[in-house]
């Protein structure tokens, strides 16, 4: 049974030798006997019969030896002994085995063989905090109870030793006084240090899994409520039983390995490895570690530990003080930041602290606009927030992020903050119009970026209020966006006034006119092309309009017309005593006559000499130009009733021969579908004579193939294949049975 130790007796020349079957089988004792007359060996025993006496050699007991072993330094010996211990001593033995441990360890490590002490620390599952204060060089924290070395019990059972011979004392000895002292002038050492990563790393994940044990069951409980609270007391009244069981202070021993795990790293120049343990699940002390990472400069480390405690704030403010350090070409610093890391780090916190990152953002908006932007976009924080943090703090970007924001979805900006964005252009042209006013040097013509983001914004998108934002520009200046917006009012008439009278461009009205007539033309609506005719009376009757404009436009903002109605249209007198007709009207009604200055074909008499007074002329070739350019849009008829009487029928023929030659077209394809039209009646109608001339011969045996009786002189029905006959009766009552099923099977869909 004796595996590690056997006593070898060598009988020769009367000497007795005790050997270990330990290979090299080494000497244990020799013991010399004189006058040996004989010699008896039982199981647990040697008897010596000597000349004058007998004398018993007997075993000394285990936990004896171990004493001896372990006092003697041969620690290796006295842990094989600790094994050969009974079963019912299991507990004497692990006592026993963990503190021989722990005197090996001591002395591995003092005398300079630092990984293997650490794994004797490990098979004596001591605290780690007693290991830890072998390195005074690693900082705890204060709430630490430190573990100073313990008295090791290996007594034993008194009377299991009583029969030990020698005088060896079955206490340890103390612990040298200068261990201290030694200690202290390796806590530099590298060794020392690696081999104490390595101890912590082997403790780590079983400390790690059950600090997170820990905190799930808190929050399960927070979460359940007070239908745990016994339960509560109970881990409380238990708490410090056991070591480092969930729920006893697990997170508490994970932060004192972790914080000391951080610095053995860092004093051993493992900059990655620290990073690495800041970046996963980590229970590092704050205050020490932040204090070791600024004495360093560790800032990556730094902000990794800032991140892992949800320290955003503090991150960030170093973050952007890293980043205006690393602008500086004078500045030391080994590792560069740039904007985009603020960017960056600001990612993930756009759901849960939008204001957060809404405040930084404003730091790094200037020189990184496009990343910040797309960070607000992509974050889905609101909108109006952003818009509203924009407005207050960068109001130079505010449009650019309605801008980006309008091209990615027009339906994602709310009508408010489409309104803003128009604001925002208009405030911007106005201050622009108001410098050149000043100075004499403004141009109508003239368009700016800002004025062009201007017309397309009041052209593209509908959400913003042209009521007032009419009320906001110069009566003498920006008549193209008065123009818009005035179309957006459906004041058309206004609209096309400005055109031509004040900006005297006539491409512009026509493009206005195409635009109208395109959100028009539709097939549910009538007389699309009236928006043309209404520019043909503009043209034609310069003096009324450039009369009747500013007053129109007065009234239309004053504030009892505030309210206009956006469906309504503007309203022309007519000269026949019809009184006020609207253009809605003209634009809705196919067969209504359109003439706003006449209400019969032969008032275009005396049209010249209306048009004339007050030196006003007539715009003939623009009216023909638009006849010509937009025949196919404008009812012909009409058009020809508004035309003066003088115009001459060469002018016209731009626009008359293309109308012509589209209506013999239409009036040919009529003819051809007509001829069709009774080709295919022709064909019916024979296809139906042949039919009709189909014989069907009913005989007394003629049976019903429904009701199975016979036809007889009952009225009857033939099928189209003209061999099945059916009473007419039974071939309703079959349709109507159809109908019905068919309807309750849509009803079930």
């Amino acid at each position: 049974m004796c595996e590690r130790l056997w006593i070898y007796v060598l009988y020769m020349a009367f000497v007795l030798q005790i050997r270990s079957l330990r290979q090299p089988y080494p000497l244990i004792q020799t013991i010399v006997l004189r006058n040996v007359r004989h010699l008896c060996q039982s199981s647990n025993s040697v008897i010596l019969a000597l000349d004058n006496s007998i004398q018993g050699l007997f075993p000394v007991p285990l936990g004896a030896q171990i004493v001896q072993l372990t006092a003697s330094g041969n620690f290796e010996e006295a842990l094989s002994l600790c094994k050969l211990l009974p079963p019912e001593d299991s507990s004497l033995r692990a006592a026993k085995e963990g503190s021989i441990h722990i005197r090996y360890a001591h002395y591995l490590f003092e005398n300079g063989s630092y990984e293997e002490a650490v794994e004797h620390f490990l098979e004596s599952q001591v605290d780690i905090t007693y290991v830890l204060s072998l390195y005074p060089s690693i900082i705890l924290p204060k709430t630490t109870i430190v573990h100073e070395p313990e008295k090791l019990d290996i007594d034993g059972d008194a009377s299991y030793l009583s029969r030990v011979s020698s005088g060896v004392s079955d206490d340890m000895e103390p612990l040298p006084t200068d261990e201290n002292a030694a200690l202290e002038s390796k806590k530099t050492n590298h060794n020392m240090l690696m081999a104490l990563i390595k101890y912590l790393q082997k403790k780590r994940g079983n400390f790690i899994e059950k600090a997170t044990a820990e905190g799930t069951e808190e929050v399960v409980l927070d979460a359940v409520g007070d239908n745990y609270a016994s339960y509560n007391r109970f881990k409380k009244a238990n708490k410090g039983r056991g070591n480092i069981s969930v729920g006893s202070g697990a997170r508490e021993m994970a932060s004192i390995l972790d914080t000391a795990l951080l610095q053995a790293l860092l004093l051993t120049g493992q900059s990655s490895a620290a990073l690495e343990i800041l970046r996963g699940v980590n229970y590092c002390d704050m205050k020490i570690c932040e204090e070791i990472l600024r004495k360093g400069n560790l800032n990556a480390a730094l902000l990794e530990l800032y991140k892992c405690k949800s320290l955003h704030r503090q991150a960030l403010e170093l973050l952007h003080k890293l980043v205006d350090e690393s602008r500086s070409s004078q500045s030391e610093i080994t590792q560069r930041f740039k904007p985009e890391d603020i960017v960056e780090y600001l990612k993930p916190l756009c759901e849960t602290d939008p204001i957060l990152v809404l405040e930084f953002s404003m730091l790094v908006l200037e020189s990184c606009p496009s990343q910040t932007i797309e960070l607000f976009l992509s974050g889905n924080i609101p909108a109006d927030m952003v818009n509203s943090y924009l407005k207050q703090h960068s109001p130079n970007m505010q449009a650019r992020y309605l801008e980006l924001m309008l091209a990615m979805n027009e339906n994602a900006i709310s009508g408010n903050l489409q309104n803003e964005m128009v604001n925002i252009y208009l405030s911007d042209v106005l201050d622009w119009h108001a410098d050149l006013n000043a100075q004499q040097n403004w141009d109508e013509k003239t368009h700016t970026p800002t004025r062009k983001k201007l017309l397309s914004a009041l052209e593209g998108i509908s959400g913003y209020n042209p009521e007032a934002l009419l009320k906001r520009l110069p009566q003498d200046a920006l008549y193209e966006e008065r123009a818009i917006l005035l179309g957006k009012m459906n004041q058309h008439e206004l609209a096309l006034s400005l055109y031509v009278h004040k900006l005297h461009v006539p491409e512009l009205a026509l493009s206005y006119c195409d635009r109208v007539y395109e959100s028009k033309h539709q097939p549910s609506l009538k007389n699309s092309s009236n928006i043309y005719l209404l520019l043909m009376q503009i043209y034609l009757n310069p003096r009324k309009t450039t009369a009747s404009f500013e007053m129109r436009l007065t009234n239309l903002l004053s504030p009892q017309n505030t309210a206009i109605s956006r469906g309504s249209a503007p309203s022309v007198k007519s000269k026949g005593g019809r009184g006020s007709k609207k253009i809605a009207e003209i634009e809705g009604a196919e067969d209504t006559k359109v003439s706003l200055s006449s209400t019969d074909s032969s008032k275009s008499d005396g049209d010249v000499d209306e048009f004339n007074e007050g030196g006003s002329t007539i715009m003939l070739d623009e009216v023909l130009d638009l006849l010509s350019r937009r025949w196919d849009r404008i009812n012909g008829a009409q058009a020809l009733k508004l035309l003066p009487r003088e115009t001459k029928l060469q002018d016209l023929q731009s626009f008359l021969g293309p109308l012509l030659r589209k209506s013999s077209e239409m009036y040919r394809n009529c003819s051809v579908i007509k001829s069709l039209r009774q080709s295919e009646n022709l064909q019916v109608k024979d296809e139906l004579y042949c039919q009709r001339k189909a014989v069907v011969k009913v005989t007394s045996d003629s049976m019903c193939s429904l009701c199975r009786k016979k036809i007889g002189t009952s009225v009857f029905a033939v099928y189209p294949n003209g061999s099945t006959l059916v009473h007419f009766v039974c071939f309703k009552d079959s349709q109507k049975m159809k109908a019905v099923t068919k309807g309750s099977q849509l009803r079930k869909r």
